[in-house]
């Protein structure tokens, strides 16, 4: 019962709380920049913590950092807006961490094109040196 119950709450927790920093949050935050996703929320069984994994898109390292200070400064507010729209007895202490895989996914697709335009320019150089030895 446990994995339903707790993948139903992840998810409606990550649903809410993308709504909130969308929202709320970044009416009261206005240096709030950048893209902010909710990859994972990861809530303990007994619904006192929360593990909640960001991702943020901004123009750079800089704004980056500065808008994942504001949302784990805001924790609370973000946790009282939580506890208006959720209808549980308790709602969890949120915790924010940085999610890399998004950031690592564009890296490997980067890569990955670029092993790719390699191979196309060794056909090509393959390809040449065979018309031109005929």
């Amino acid at each position: 019962m446990k994995r339903t119950r707790g993948e139903r709450l992840d998810s409606e927790y990550r649903r809410e709380i993308a709504g909130i920093i969308a929202g709320p949050l970044k009416n009261r935050e206005p240096d709030l920049k950048g893209i902010i996703s909710v990859t994972e929320a990861d809530v303990a069984p007994d619904l006192k913590t929360a593990k909640i994994y960001v991702s943020v898109f901004a123009g750079s390292e800089e704004e980056k950092k500065r808008s994942f200070a504001i949302l784990q400064k805001n924790a609370s507010f973000i946790r009282h807006e939580l506890a208006r729209v959720m209808t549980m007895r308790t709602v969890p202490s949120l915790t924010f961490y940085e999610d890399g895989s998004m950031e690592y996914g564009s890296k490997m697709d980067a890569l990955f094109a670029e092993l790719e335009k390699r191979e196309e320019g060794k056909e090509t150089e393959r390809d040449g040196g065979k018309e031109d030895g005929e």
